[in-house]
């Protein structure tokens, strides 16, 4: 993998995924949704569970969300301390990478 710095915005994010893989320096959320976005559910999943912390709960509940586990996913919305969302998942996933772009 190579490095490279953090798409500016959400559109140099959605281009990446064009690419083989993420750049290693990419922080854990972001390369989880990237893997998301290039559908790949095990990859992600496998990173959001290893991420400690609100974001981590909060791609872990969006994960189990698009898979299609209501219940798994609200624990994980719980511990983020989120409401289940009534975006649709295309939604929220550009509303979690917008968010990870900005912290």
């Amino acid at each position: 993998m190579v490095n490279r710095p953090l798409p500016p915005n959400y559109d140099a994010f959605r281009d990446s995924l064009r690419e083989a893989a993420p750049p290693a320096n990419w922080p854990a959320g972001l390369q989880a949704l990237w893997h998301w976005g290039k559908g790949d559910w095990e990859t992600a999943h496998a990173i959001a569970q290893d991420m400690p912390g609100v974001t981590g709960s909060w791609i872990h509940g969006y994960l189990h969300r698009v898979e299609g586990d209501r219940w798994n996913a609200g624990y994980w919305y719980d511990r983020a301390g989120r409401p289940f969302p009534n975006t649709s998942p295309e939604e929220e996933f550009e509303e979690l990478a917008r968010y990870l772009l900005r912290t």
